[in-house]
């Protein structure tokens, strides 16, 4: 052959090419590692709740929602396992301390968002990062003065990452959500800040606390005025 390249130099290349190709064709996801994409090219976007958090279609399969345990109270709730888990279940079980104690059916979690109305904080529900507690008592008023005090304290103990429904213009006092993104630092660090409490003693839900304590009713009384007026 002419320019030095022998028949089989040829042969070789070819089979190496040929091995290549098929190598590739059987490896797992290589035609499917990119996020699918509509016919204009764009990324096709899940649909997510009012707080940014992607909706689920259903709980307990093929799904980030799941029914969990409420340590010390013998309750269940289908919720967001994880970070959102760790975090609303300790408003859940401070509440049933602290607050009243919840009966199964005053405790819901996760919905389906056909059911709700998409452009309020109760989407938030079919992404399960909210919980209703009592949901027939949504109506406003519902709590004694000294309930709403401790409530307070277990808002400010989240840090402005829980709302309270009944802060909402259009208000639900039974709606608890996460007031945060997924991509928010703050719910990783705190979710591991609560897990550090279940294991110390003498911290975390269920520990006796003074919520009439000037330096806890100014952190409770700060976070209510800017959660009221947002």
């Amino acid at each position: 052959m002419q320019n030095g390249i022998t028949r089989r130099t040829v042969v070789k290349t070819t089979a190496v090419i040929g091995a290549a190709t098929a190598v590739n064709s059987f490896v797992p996801g290589a035609a499917s590692a990119a996020p699918k994409a509509d016919p204009q090219g764009e990324t096709k976007k899940l649909p997510t709740s009012a707080n940014g958090w992607t909706i689920e279609k259903e709980a307990n399969h093929v799904s980030t929602v799941w029914t969990r345990p409420v340590a010390g109270t013998g309750l269940k709730v289908d919720i967001r396992i994880g970070d959102v888990e760790a975090i609303l279940v300790h408003v859940i079980r401070r509440f049933h301390y602290e607050v009243e104690q919840i009966q199964r059916i005053d405790l819901a979690g996760w919905r389906d968002i056909g059911g709700l109305r998409k452009g309020l904080p109760e989407s938030n529900l079919a992404s399960g990062t909210a919980v209703r507690i009592r949901p027939g008592a949504s109506a406003k008023g519902g709590f004694y003065p000294a309930q709403e005090l401790v409530l307070r304290d277990i808002l400010a103990d989240c840090g402005g990452l829980v709302r309270w429904g009944g802060d909402d213009s259009a208000v639900n006092e039974s709606l608890f959500y996460i007031d945060a993104g997924p991509d928010d630092e703050r719910v990783r660090k705190f979710a591991d800040t609560l897990r550090e409490w279940e294991v110390t003693p003498g911290a975390g839900a269920g520990v006796e606390v003074d919520v009439l304590s000037p330096s806890r009713r100014s952190r409770a009384d700060s976070l209510a005025r800017i959660q009221r007026s947002a």
